[in-house]
């Protein structure tokens, strides 16, 4: 036992070095406890959906912080597990579960995974590389298997829009701003997601295709907002109303939670937000 103890201090002490500055003992410590809990409830042997909703689960209550992910002058596979915005929420949550899932369990297969999901292609490369619209990154999660883009199949219609909200908001992204080779890269990015073929189900649809949504499925909530494709994702989570509701982490002085009204409600009541993408995790 002293042996395993002082290995795995070992393995703590290298990973902190080889990815300096993107986590703390307190993420390690998180992380593990992620993995007990899916131990002590024997999660490895359900379905990835059931996974995902436990794991997500046991964010709630978690505080909100934004711009997690802004950490250091180089693009690092930043952690940060006590303290979660609403896309790091839905990232982490899929990331854990997948490792639950592979019976990958430790905290550095749980850093692999985060890039996995994270970046192009599964890989760390500058700060173009991380997948920063919700739509590309469905994409790319689509394109390797990951998970499956369901929107077109429940009914969704097809969304045209120009996607340049980065490259026309530089001011807001202190990495575009101080490297302008980078704008370019997003650039080279944007017009080829505006390319795409992307579909959504309307906002006053969502209830009308309630039942072909299954609790863990992941959730992109379109947006109205000029240059911009999602503005907030979160997990789909069946209650005992029979209602899909919303797990997610909503804004700054908040904290993870579910939704008291249904997801479609929920959507209705924000005039910035016009419908939803749906991805179902494989």
């Amino acid at each position: 036992m002293k042996n395993m103890k002082l290995i795995f201090l070992v393995s703590v002490l290298f990973l902190n070095i080889y990815h300096a500055q993107t986590y703390t003992q307190k993420d390690v410590e998180i992380c593990n406890s992620k993995f007990e809990l899916a131990v002590s409830k024997n999660l490895s042997s359900k379905p990835i959906n059931e996974i995902i909703i436990e794991i997500g689960k046991s964010f709630l209550g978690t505080d909100y912080v934004s711009y997690t992910l802004e950490k250091g002058e180089k693009e690092n596979v930043v952690i940060n597990l006590s303290g979660l915005d609403c896309y790091t929420f839905l990232e982490s949550t899929f990331a854990l579960s997948r490792c639950v899932k592979n019976g990958k369990t430790n905290f550095d297969d749980y850093l692999k995974e985060i890039e996995n999901l994270r970046y192009r292609n599964g890989k760390l490369d500058e700060y173009p590389s991380r997948l920063h619209y919700f739509s590309d990154w469905i994409y790319d999660i689509d394109k390797r298997g990951i998970g499956k883009n369901i929107s077109k199949k429940i009914g969704g219609v097809k969304i045209n829009k120009k996607i340049n909200f980065m490259t026309t908001h530089i001011e807001s992204y202190r990495q575009l701003k101080e490297n302008p080779k980078y704008v370019e890269q997003m650039k080279k990015y944007e017009k080829e997601i505006s390319k795409r073929d992307y579909y959504y189900i309307p906002q006053e649809k969502i209830k009308d295709v309630e039942d072909k949504i299954q609790s863990g499925d992941l959730i992109g909530i379109t947006t109205n907002v000029d240059g911009l494709d999602i503005a907030h994702t979160g997990i789909a989570i069946r209650l005992e109303d029979g209602r899909i509701h919303f797990m997610h982490a909503p804004i700054v002085g908040k904290k993870v939670e579910i939704t008291e009204k249904p997801l479609a409600d929920y959507v209705l009541g924000n005039k910035k937000q016009n419908g939803i993408m749906v991805v179902r995790p494989q």
